[in-house]
């Protein structure tokens, strides 16, 4: 009798405790699609690229299996936890770089844009025939926010406020300067095409020193690579060529794997601080 009342309160017990964590698990999906996959949709949706959520969680967890089975594969469950990690964050951070991408040829296609704005209010257009204009004539992405900031502007937004809803949209500091300089002086009056053209000319001066400053500091990024990614590609090498001087690293899986994590911490925070020693803000 004690014996069946023991197991079924472990059973009770193992039931109970499996609800709680499927709560908590349900809970911490809840919240990781209010976030991530609510933020990825909005950068995706202002770069023009309108994607369904369930692609989206299709896409991150697809990423995830394949790199964690890639990772128990070759590398066991210490390289299948951490490519799965990696799966999960790769998404995201393509995201990014292809926004920091976008934003970058926007930047890139400001100033010839700045110019001929200033040539067309001096052939006598107005400001929103000006941006219509070149916006027919201009390639993506600059295309895409000058027309939408149109259509809006014909629906009845004010300039200003279309201004200002386009610089937040594209998340440009070029763009935040001219949406603001162009508010003021629409206000309090002056002349915008020699604005334009002043804005254009600091926007060039400051792509011009990005550039110096880059090709300076080219050498210790490659450095930062290099040290990197060295440790990685002798241990990869020995691996293949040389496993028998790898593998006693492993016979007491505490001490190997936790050098491996501390070997990729150090390598990691070299990384960070020598990319943070030569990324120089203009």
């Amino acid at each position: 009798m004690l014996p069946a009342i023991t197991f079924l309160l472990t059973a009770a017990a193992v039931f109970f405790f499996a609800l709680l964590v499927l709560g908590v698990l349900q809970r911490a999906f809840e919240k990781y699609k209010e976030r991530y996959v609510t933020k990825s949709m909005n950068d995706l949706s202002d770069m023009f690229l309108f994607v369904d959520p369930g692609q989206i969680l299709l896409l991150n967890f697809a990423a995830l299996i394949v790199l964690a089975g890639f990772g128990w594969l070759f590398g066991g469950w210490f390289f299948c936890g951490v490519l799965g990690i990696l799966g999960f964050v790769l998404p995201m951070a393509a995201v990014r770089f292809y926004r920091a991408r976008r934003i970058d040829r926007f930047n890139q296609q400001l100033t010839e844009a700045l110019q001929q704005i200033a040539n067309a209010l001096r052939a006598g257009l107005t400001f929103q025939q000006a941006m219509e204009q070149i916006g027919r004539e201009s390639a993506p992405p600059l295309r895409q926010e000058f027309g939408l900031f149109i259509k809006e502007v014909k629906l009845g937004v004010p300039v200003e406020e279309g201004l200002t809803n386009m610089a937040a949209r594209v998340g440009s500091e070029d763009l935040e300067l001219v949406a603001t300089s162009t508010n003021i002086a629409r206000q309090l009056g002056g002349n915008m095409a020699e604005m334009f053209e002043t804005i254009a000319a600091t926007i060039r001066e400051r792509f011009r020193l990005e550039g110096k400053i880059n090709s300076v500091t080219s050498q210790g990024k490659m450095q930062g690579w290099i040290v990197s990614c060295l440790p990685i590609g002798i241990g990869v090498f020995l691996a293949w060529d040389r496993p028998d001087l790898i593998e006693p690293m492993f016979d007491h899986s505490l001490f190997g794997y936790g050098l491996l994590l501390a070997i990729a911490l150090l390598e990691l925070m070299g990384f960070l601080l020598i990319r943070r020693i030569v990324n120089i803000d203009v």
